[in-house]
C-alpha cells in the first residue's frame, strides 16, 4: 500500500529529516525536591474545555500541549472501517483500519479542529508528548511499532506535525528509539521544562515508568534517569494517562461507568502524584470531578503551563453515547 504521495513523502521526509537533524532544546538543571512543598490534588478539577470533537468518533486517548503556538494536540484510535480518502491529502488506501492505528488531531486550545495526521500500526495512544528542538520548531513523541498481538507500540518516536500527512512504522525520516528491547505497552511523556521524558512500559507484562532525558537519547544513551514499578497496577484500572512536570509524575486510572462501576458509587477515577528521586507515591486519592458525566472515562491528563494561573494538571473526562463522543478538559493547580 502507498500511504503518501511523491509530493507528500518528500515534503514529510525533508521535514523530518530536518527535525531529526535539530537538537532538542537542551535539559536544565533540575533541583531534586524533597517532595513535602507539592500542592495537593486533592480537590475537583474546573473545566477548561468543554465538549470537544476530534475527527473520528472513536474516543481520545491522550492529549499534549504545545502553550507558544496555541495547539493541543490529542490521538485516538482510527474508527473501524474507515479509508483514507484522497481529499485528506493521502491516496485512498485499499486496507481499512486495523489494530494499532491512529489519527492524530491537532485543535486550537479552545477546542477547534485545524489538522490531523495518520499513524499507522504506531499503538494504542496511550499517551503523547510536545517538544520544542532548538530552532522553535515542535516535534510530536508517541509511541511506534505496534504489536500485531496487543496494538500497542513496542518502542517510542519522534517527528513533526505535518497537516493531511500519513505515516508508517517504516517511514523514513522517523527519529525511532526502543528503550527497552522487548518490551511492550510504551507510551511516552515529555515535560518542555526539563528535556524528560516519561516512559510507560511493560516487562514480562509487569508496568514500570522509566525517566529518560531526551538530549541523552539523540546521542543514543538510553541509559534511565530512574525506573520504577508503576503504583496501583495490582488494582486492575485500566491505565488511562500520565503527565510529568519536574521530579513529579501523574498518573490516571478508571475506568467508565457501567454495571462493575455504577453512577451511584463515586465512580473508580484515582489521581496519583509520584515523587520520582524517591520512587514515593506522595498522593494517591479518589477522584471527584465531573461525576455527573456519563459514561465520564478518564482519557489522558497533560500539564498545561498557563501564564495567568501557573502549572495545571489537566484530565479528561469523555461523555455521550457510543459514536457521539465529546470531551472535556478539567484543571487543577500544580506546583
Amino acid at each position: 500500500m502507498a500511504p503518501l504521495s511523491r509530493r507528500d513523502a518528500l515534503r514529510l521526509g525533508a521535514t523530518a529529516a530536518l527535525a531529526a537533524a535539530m537538537p532538542l532544546s537542551p535539559s536544565p538543571a533540575v533541583a531534586v525536591s524533597s517532595g513535602t512543598d507539592a500542592q495537593s490534588l486533592d480537590t475537583a478539577g474546573r473545566v477548561l474545555l468543554r465538549g470537544g470533537r476530534l475527527l473520528h468518533s472513536t474516543v481520545l486517548q491522550s492529549f499534549a500541549f504545545d502553550e507558544r503556538n496555541g495547539h493541543l494536540y490529542a490521538l485516538q484510535l482510527m474508527q473501524g472501517g474507515v479509508r483514507l480518502d484522497a481529499e485528506r491529502g493521502a491516496r485512498t488506501h485499499a486496507q481499512r483500519a486495523r489494530r494499532g492505528d491512529l489519527c492524530l488531531n491537532r485543535l486550537t486550545l479552545d477546542g477547534v479542529l485545524t489538522g490531523t495526521m495518520y499513524l499507522l500500526g504506531f499503538g494504542h495512544g496511550g499517551a503523547l508528548g510536545v517538544q520544542r528542538t532548538t530552532g522553535g520548531d515542535t516535534v510530536v513523541w508517541t509511541e511506534w511499532d505496534a504489536s500485531p498481538a496487543s496494538g500497542y507500540g513496542r518502542g517510542i518516536c519522534r517527528f513533526p506535525f505535518v497537516d493531511g500527512a500519513v505515516l508508517t512504522s517504516a517511514t523514513r525520516g522517523l527519529t525511532v528509539y526502543r528503550p527497552l528491547p522487548g518490551s511492550t505497552s510504551n507510551a511516552p511523556t515529555v515535560d518542555p521544562g526539563t528535556g524528560r521524558l516519561l516512559l510507560r512500559y511493560k516487562l514480562a507484562g509487569t508496568p514500570r515508568f522509566r525517566l529518560l532525558d531526551t538530549g541523552r537519547l539523540a546521542a543514543g544513551d538510553l541509559r534511565p534517569l530512574a525506573d520504577l514499578p508503576q503504583p496501583g497496577a495490582g488494582l486492575g484500572l485500566p491505565f488511562q494517562g500520565m503527565a510529568l512536570r519536574g521530579d513529579h509524575a501523574y498518573q490516571l486510572l478508571g475506568s467508565a461507568y457501567g454495571p462493575a462501576n455504577p453512577r451511584s458509587s463515586r465512580g473508580n477515577i484515582r489521581l496519583y502524584r509520584l515523587h520520582l528521586p524517591s520512587g514515593k507515591v506522595e498522593q494517591h486519592f479518589l477522584d471527584a470531578t465531573a461525576r455527573d458525566l456519563v459514561p465520564r472515562e478518564p482519557e489522558g491528563l497533560a500539564v498545561l503551563v498557563s501564564p495567568g494561573a501557573g502549572p495545571l494538571l489537566c484530565m479528561g473526562l469523555t461523555r455521550g453515547p457510543v459514536r457521539d463522543k465529546s470531551f472535556s478538559l478539567y484543571a487543577r493547580p500544580v506546583a
